[in-house]
């Protein structure tokens, strides 16, 4: 009689090659397995709940299709964060056409007092720095600092070299010295 894998102890490439071949069961568990890493990048990508959460569901849904493109070639977490941060460029290009409303609401929200009170953590205050930089930019210090992957493994992650991924945390520094002293945090 064949044992039966249990799904908790499968590893990530078992569940794939599953997930793959249409077991709903094993891309679930793989959906659950991974679904807070997908938030926290996209938490720390947007800086918003709500629109993390809204990633990380469409991170899931896209992930039924591309699940059968995954080749195995590097970390599963790395090809993932590749699909949550497609998603949340599309999610920002989705908001930047939409804000006229954003800032319609941004208005009326001030006038009736339902403004969100201005965080007063020193940690949030550079995350909002983060996500003003430049996209690459932005990528290589959520990729390193934020998920604490290796600047090679950020490299394979953003598909550009190692050094440039270097040179892309450096430049980073440098603007969130910048961004940070105008805002009278440092």
């Amino acid at each position: 009689m064949a044992m039966m894998l249990d799904e908790s102890e499968a590893s990530d490439a078992e569940l794939i090659g599953r997930a793959k071949g249409g077991d709903r069961g094993a891309f679930g568990k793989l959906l659950e397995r991974h679904y807070d890493f997908v938030y926290r990048a996209a938490y720390r990508w947007c800086g918003k709940k709500a629109d993390a959460e809204d990633i990380a569901q469409e991170v899931c849904v896209r992930l039924g299709k591309a699940i059968r493109d995954y080749r195995g070639g590097g970390a599963f977490t790395t090809w993932l964060y590749s699909v949550t941060m497609n998603a949340a460029r599309d999610m920002m290009r989705k908001t930047a056409r939409e804000t006229v409303k954003t800032e319609a609401y941004g208005v009326h929200a001030l006038i009736s007092g339902d403004a969100p009170a201005e965080s007063e953590d020193p940690a949030e205050a550079l995350w909002a720095a983060v996500r003003q930089l430049p996209d690459k930019q932005r990528d290589a210090v959520l990729l390193v600092y934020g998920e604490g992957l290796s600047h090679a493994a950020a490299a394979e992650a953003m598909a550009i070299s190692e050094t440039t991924v270097s040179w892309h945390i450096h430049e980073a520094k440098k603007r969130l010295k910048t961004l940070m002293r105008s805002a009278g945090e440092v």
